[in-house]
């Protein structure tokens, strides 16, 4: 115990000071502005960054009624990656590995036995040979590949993390695709906004991104996926728990002092309902869908390139189209994406917004498969430990470890 009653009673202190500068009723009026009067477009400079599909409004559903109907769609499956996290090893490398696995409700045994695995390695060791081929373990129902990323000076842990997820994540759902029947969910957004953000990060990744073609060619299976979904008229949508983009955000700053973070927190004004200053937590409030082309987003806007990756449907096809949940049991928002193949439908653009109503007033959090494809492939931090352990075996080398390992207790 670092702090005592007088040390909690002096940040309390500090946190009053801050109070009294920060009025919530003047953030809350802002952002009612924003919303009447900013959104119908949104420009940003000479550039529509936000665009509604149809009349910008606000709605709620009763939570306990919506959570009664029926699911639109009849199956449903999710999709998921989860990883080790980058691991650097004394001997140079920098390794990181995915595991991707599909969910599907109702369950499907077989299919949740499935796993595509990747490992990621960085290395400065230009002599070092790699088998970077596909191969099958578990009877044929998993594959495994070995890829070896770009060399970069600096980042090497964001690029090997980033290429395992989504490597892993866009083949296995390249694979499972003639499974679903009905509605995939991406656990995240329907993009790698990860990779896509390279380009306005640092220049190092920026030109790791435009000129080389191994992450190119992970961005590409997701431009596949959006149109073998399209060419079958399935709908594909995201379901983004911890949205951080700011494209809505940044472009009011360049109109006036936007106060709130980023988008989820001004969608929370919006949409939080209030009486006598108590938050009402029966109803779910949502946004109508926008067509967004700020930020990553832009780079599968009609204004885009998409990185020169060649595309066999209209243009704007491809384009970022989302809507808004605000749950306010938990006071928490969810962002719900799909492509503009699917949402230019009124009437699919409906089931796709009822049926993710249904399944968050149900599971009080994300849908039930979402939740199913998380468990799947999510490694756990005992499992972490153990892998990083036999690598270190394998590789006859130990991890480089820094204070805070021992401090924080990572090592076991």
């Amino acid at each position: 115990m670092t702090l005592d009653p007088v040390h909690f009673d002096g940040i309390a202190d500090l946190a009053r000071r801050i109070e009294q500068d920060v009025d919530a009723s003047d953030h809350r009026a802002f952002a009612e502005t924003v919303w009447n009067e900013f959104l119908d477009p949104l420009w940003d400079g000479n550039t529509k960054v936000l665009e509604p599909l149809d009349e910008v409004a606000r709605k709620r559903v009763d939570i306990a009624d919506v959570a009664l109907c029926d699911d639109r769609f009849p199956t449903c499956h999710g999709i998921d990656s989860g990883t080790i996290n980058p691991t650097t090893f004394k001997n140079g490398l920098v390794i990181d590995v995915a595991q991707a696995a599909m969910s599907a409700v109702p369950s499907d045994l077989e299919l949740h036995r499935s796993r595509t695995m990747v490992a990621t390695v960085h290395t400065n060791d230009t002599a070092g040979t790699f088998d970077e081929d596909w191969s099958m373990f578990d009877d044929g129902y998993s594959r495994a590949r070995l890829f070896k990323v770009p060399r970069v000076n600096r980042y090497e842990g964001a690029v090997v993390h980033a290429l395992a997820l989504y490597l892993a994540e866009s083949k296995h759902a390249l694979l499972q695709a003639e499974v679903v029947e009905d509605l995939l969910v991406l656990d995240g957004p329907i993009y790698p906004k990860g990779l896509l953000n390279w380009e306005n990060r640092d220049p190092e990744l920026r030109e790791l991104l435009v000129e080389d073609k191994r992450p190119r060619d992970v961005v590409e299976n997701y431009v596949r996926l959006v149109e073998r979904f399209a060419n079958r008229e399935i709908p594909l949508i995201g379901f983004v728990k911890n949205s951080s983009t700011k494209a809505i955000t940044n472009a009011v700053r360049g109109k006036a002092e936007a106060p709130w973070v980023n988008d989820a927190a001004f969608f929370a004004k919006v949409l939080e309902r209030l009486a006598d200053g108590e938050r009402l937590t029966d109803c779910l409030t949502f946004t109508n869908w926008f067509v967004s082309r700020g930020g990553a987003d832009e780079t599968f806007s009609v204004k885009g390139d998409a990185l020169g990756i060649d595309r066999d449907r209209p243009d704007e096809d491809y384009e970022v189209t989302f809507f808004i949940i605000y749950d306010p049991r938990q006071d928490i928002v969810y962002k719900v994406e799909a492509p503009y193949a699917f949402t230019k439908d009124e009437e699919l653009r409906e089931r796709l917004t009822m049926q993710l109503l249904c399944d968050v007033a149900r599971n009080r959090g994300p849908p039930k498969v979402i939740g199913k494809a998380d468990e799947l492939a999510r490694i756990s931090q005992q499992e972490k430990e153990s892998l990083k352990q036999k690598l270190e075996q394998t590789f006859h080398a130990d991890r480089e470890r820094t204070y805070d390992d021992v401090r924080w207790g990572l090592d076991y």
